[in-house]
């Protein structure tokens, strides 16, 4: 990382803030569910179905915002997608009915959809192959510090600002914008490709690669089970079944959502050493011990210690997806299969939020069963998937040389969009 170009890393900050900016507004609501069913006069269950819902719509953005990156550039249409989601994160908070307020999820969940296929395409076709690794813990650890600064926000100033309030501040990721147009280049990979006019369609390839799509889609939702079923009611969890206060679940979700970002740049980086296909197993296999200990603890220390126990392992198999998925692909396809696959295995996991907590609900609010048996089930699923999946650690990625060279035009066009 440090001999990265000046460009490399305006390139790995940028997309790196633009999934955890996306990834802060998402999170937001799940500090907020108990506060959102008091005030709509409905239970936790029914205001679960906006993440849901949000969850559910964003393969059809990953699809969308996906394919215009493949016929546009990266660059552009990442500056539209921060656009749209901090656009609607604010109309979220001016919602009068819970019915304005899940349908405006929705509409942000298609946004939310296209970040990830887009951000990680352009990060990774954009630094060296041989820090691929280094990158995806990066990347993927953007996820979990939104969490972390949601957790801190949430901590700071809602008591004084109230949902609505959480969710103005939402809205601040469009602050971003600038930074990307001034200081992050289009992708070289993508240029090189516009130089060569190649141009991939998607149907074909799922044809051609059916098997392997069906693999991706079937892995991530596990994943997303894995992560969602640990993650987004487990301040629910927290308020509800041990009655802590505000300031006790953000700072238990501060401790484990640095875990979280230690895990995925620790396993991302292992990776590149043992592979990705070990480093991954590794870490869904070692959730498994630590899962009474996260769900069955009594007091804040003991709870706190197993949550981060839990998501260092949890994010730590998925520091390695971004590059994972990105090497399976074929050329081309790399800001809209990825996205799409992983989006996809979102819709099938987007069930968790509600399932979970009616789980939850039928033995009398014990939301530590009803996680512990989700993320029991899903880790074991994907250590087993994973095992019969291929391995692709030291692939490169077409465009470039071993990590050292790109087509000499596209890196002057690169540097000419960076000014």
């Amino acid at each position: 990382m440090f001999n990265w170009t000046s460009t490399q890393r305006n390139v790995a900050f940028a997309c790196f803030a633009c999934w955890m900016l996306d990834a802060f507004d998402f999170f937001i609501l799940v500090f907020v569910l108990s506060d959102l069913a008091t005030w709509f006069k409905t239970d936790i269950s029914s205001v679960s179905l906006s993440i849901m819902l949000t969850l559910a719509v964003r393969p059809l953005g990953a699809l969308l915002f996906g394919r215009l990156a493949e016929k546009y550039g990266r660059r552009p249409i990442l500056m539209i997608n921060v656009l749209m989601f901090s656009l609607f994160e604010l109309l979220s908070a001016w919602s009068p009915t819970l019915a304005f307020f899940i349908a405006f999820r929705v509409i942000y969940g298609v946004a939310m959809g296209g970040i990830w296929g887009v951000a990680s395409s352009l990060a990774m076709e954009t630094i060296p192959d041989r820090s691929r690794g280094l990158m995806s813990g990066i990347f993927q650890a953007g996820y979990p510090a939104g969490y972390l600064l949601a957790a801190i926000v949430f901590g700071l100033f809602f008591e004084s600002v109230g949902w609505r309030g959480m969710f103005l501040i939402g809205a601040l990721p469009v602050l971003l914008l600038p930074y990307i147009y001034f200081k992050v280049p289009e992708s070289p990979v993508w240029l090189a490709a516009r130089e060569r006019k190649e141009s991939v369609a998607l149907l074909p390839i799922i044809r051609t690669h059916w098997k392997l799509c069906l693999y991706m889609v079937v892995l991530m939702a596990c994943f997303n089970f894995f992560s969602h079923g640990t993650q987004d009611l487990y301040p629910t969890f927290l308020k509800v079944q041990h009655g802590f206060d505000p300031h006790t679940v953000s700072i238990i979700a501060i401790g484990y959502n640095i875990a979280a970002m230690l895990g995925g740049i620790c396993f991302g980086s292992l990776s590149e050493k043992i592979g990705r296909k070990k480093a991954m197993i590794i870490a869904s296999l070692l959730a498994l011990p630590v899962l009474p200990l996260w769900a069955f603890a009594s007091g804040s220390v003991m709870i706190g210690l197993g949550a981060f126990l839990m998501q260092f392992m949890v994010q730590g198999a998925w520091g390695v997806v971004p590059t994972y998925l990105t090497e399976l692909v074929p050329a081309n396809s790399r800001a809209v299969l990825p996205g799409f696959v992983y989006q996809l295995g979102n819709l099938i996991a987007s069930v968790n939020a509600t399932l979970q907590s009616r789980i939850a609900e039928a033995h009398g609010n014990n939301y530590g069963l009803a996680m512990a048996l989700v993320a029991g089930t899903v880790a074991i699923l994907i250590s087993l998937l994973v095992s019969f999946g291929r391995e692709t650690q030291g692939k490169t990625i077409s465009g470039y040389d071993n990590g050292e060279r790109s087509s000499s035009r596209a890196v002057k066009s690169a540097s000419g969009a960076a000014k």
